[in-house]
């Protein structure tokens, strides 16, 4: 462990936790499928492209590892996050993607 982190550390100094929680930032996403541009607010857990294509968001991914996540956002949006992301790995495995 390292020297000063405590399992009870407060979620506040969570350095992803800004990225959900805080302003929302927009990232611009090219669309593997069109080619078009994706407008992705930091805030979004995924969002469909005009072609029907869906984007997700990678911040979000650190919910799947993070032991606070569940506490860092909240179990509404930690499940939302969690089945989406199970849902995207499946659709890799799926589709042969990484």
């Amino acid at each position: 462990m390292l020297k000063g982190v405590t399992m009870d550390m407060p979620v506040a100094g969570c350095p992803g936790a800004a990225a959900i929680k805080g302003t929302p930032t927009l990232k611009e996403k090219t669309c593997p499928q069109c080619g078009g541009i994706i407008e992705l607010f930091s805030t979004d857990i995924q969002i469909p492209c005009s072609c029907g294509f869906i984007a997700y968001n990678d911040i979000q991914s650190c919910v799947r590892w993070c032991a606070y996540a569940r506490r860092c956002v909240g179990d509404e949006a930690y499940e939302n996050m969690m089945n989406l992301s199970n849902k995207k790995v499946e659709y890799n495995k799926e589709n042969d993607h990484e």
